[in-house]
């Protein structure tokens, strides 16, 4: 069925369509729509089987998601910015008790100043908690990410907790047409949730996440890394399942016009939709430039992106975040990754649309004329800020 919702709904859609036992939330702009609707869905009847909890901060939610999936729920939660910052020390303690929890994030960026629009600083900041982390470029994306989410999180091979962001306000707040699968499509493609290993239980007390001494603390490390190891196999395996039975195609990383690109352009998010019609404009004109977009971060999709890019002159990572003093994060990575390539493009990261600025045709076109000048033998100090008003600072 079609309708026309915002990136918001179609993520709570999503949701409820997985049939959680529990949410727990607090809200956060611009994330707010996700429990709201959560929160009707249960009012009115859509949800008679699951547990909506209010909770007082979004460490709360998190804990309170956590104590849920340890009893063996299936558990979802929403939220944003200094929400998922505040939820920061319970990131970790999901993933390293190996809790299949689902999270929805508008990304936003992070005070201070206050800030309520786009950049992607927040999930970035959380790209080591051990959470598989995807990206949506609209809200169909969001839709469908969020419903894999929760068959990749739970497979028995991976056992990890899933983010699935999308852009603040660019796709939360903006209405588009999703096609929304009905309850029994969803049904076969995720069954009921059944845990695999313990849980709590009030009739078997128990520990869970206890005291880690240095005997084995690295050894339950090693097998978080493993299982997100694991991920990769299963994120391709549920991608080519969802394409059988919905007829929408999603893969790690999506190529755009590279066959022949000097220049491929990285990109994720929303950015990925104004990308691509510029290269359009450009290919018109007889510029060589590409995209990649990246749809999984976490595991980093390592062995499907060095294919696509090994043969470009330069590969210029969209960064809608910072490492302060350093550059990109997502550049870090492809640095990390091409560095024993014998035939590797020349690499560079471009910082831009933080805090929710507009990313422009023209700043894209700023960006070419940089890559070209690296083909031509110019030095670039990287990274390199796009739009900065220096008058401001």
């Amino acid at each position: 069925m079609m309708r026309i919702v915002k990136g918001n709904e179609a993520a709570a859609i999503a949701a409820k369509l997985a049939k959680p036992d529990v949410v727990a939330a607090y809200p956060i702009t611009p994330s707010t729509d996700f429990p709201e609707k959560i929160a009707e869905y249960v009012a009115n009847g859509e949800l008679p089987h699951t547990q909506f909890i209010p909770v007082e901060s979004e460490h709360s939610a998190m804990s309170a998601c956590i104590g849920a999936s340890a009893a063996g729920a299936r558990a979802c939660t929403a939220t944003s910015s200094q929400g998922l910052e505040l939820m920061h020390e319970m990131l970790f303690i999901a993933s390293g008790m190996r809790l299949p929890i689902v999270l929805y994030n508008a990304n936003r960026a992070l005070s201070a100043p206050i800030n309520i629009w786009c950049d992607h600083q927040d999930s970035i900041s959380a790209r080591d908690t051990g959470w598989i982390q995807f990206y949506g470029e609209n809200n169909q994306e969001a839709l469908d990410l969020m419903l894999m989410s929760f068959r990749i999180a739970e497979d028995p091979r991976v056992l990890l907790p899933a983010m699935t962001c999308i852009d603040a306000f660019i796709c939360t707040h903006t209405f588009e047409p999703v096609d929304i699968p009905s309850q029994e499509e969803v049904d076969a493609f995720l069954p009921p949730y059944k845990p695999t290993h313990v849980k709590l239980d009030p009739d078997e007390p128990m520990t869970l996440g206890p005291f880690g001494v240095p005997e084995y603390y690295q050894e339950m490390r090693y097998a978080q890394h493993l299982a997100m190891k694991n991920a990769e196999k299963v994120i391709d395996e549920v991608f080519v399942d969802f394409e059988r039975r919905f007829g929408r195609k999603y893969s790690k990383v999506s190529p755009y016009m590279i066959e022949d690109a000097e220049i491929i352009l990285i990109t994720l998010g929303s950015v990925s939709g104004t990308t691509k019609e510029f290269i359009d404009k450009m290919r018109k004109g007889g510029k060589k430039i590409g995209m990649v977009k990246l749809t999984v971060l976490r595991p980093f999709p390592s062995k499907e992106l060095i294919p696509l890019i090994k043969n470009a002159r330069v590969v210029a990572t969209l960064e809608r975040n910072i490492s302060l003093g350093y550059g990109g994060a997502i550049y870090a990575d492809l640095a990390g990754i091409l560095i024993n390539e014998e035939k590797r493009p020349l690499l560079i990261d471009f910082i831009l649309g933080l805090g929710g600025r507009d990313i422009t045709f023209n700043d894209l076109e700023e960006i070419v004329k940089a890559c070209e000048k690296l083909i031509e033998g110019e030095r670039i100090e990287r990274p390199v800020w796009i739009g900065v008003k220096k008058e401001l600072v």
